[in-house]
């Protein structure tokens, strides 16, 4: 339950944010609706990240561009940081992962 509830606000929080910067796109970056759908794709990314007991969603920054999406921050383990991919490349819109966590003991 606890995870459905942390699902939905890192949901709430895209969406704010999307509300927040209306479709402010930076020149030569990318279109308005790509802009849109890579926001959906990193709280897609962080809900199914709330959803998996190994990761710890506070702890990861995800970030997505046409498709691509890093991954940054910390992880307690190398499954941690393996899982976190692992997950990002299952969500639906994703071209690529690029994960940068670090894993600190």
């Amino acid at each position: 339950m606890n995870k459905i509830i942390k699902a939905l606000g890192a949901v709430a929080v895209v969406s704010g944010l999307l509300v927040a910067t209306g479709c402010s796109v930076a020149r030569d970056q990318q279109s308005a609706g790509s802009y849109l759908d890579d926001a959906a794709i990193t709280g897609a990314v962080k809900a199914k990240f709330a959803e998996d007991k190994v990761i710890n969603v506070a702890a990861i920054t995800v970030e997505t561009m046409k498709g691509t999406v890093q991954l940054s921050g910390f992880a307690k383990s190398q499954d941690e940081k393996n899982r976190a991919g692992s997950d990002a490349k299952t969500v639906n819109g994703v071209v690529r992962v690029v994960n940068d966590i670090i894993v600190k003991p």
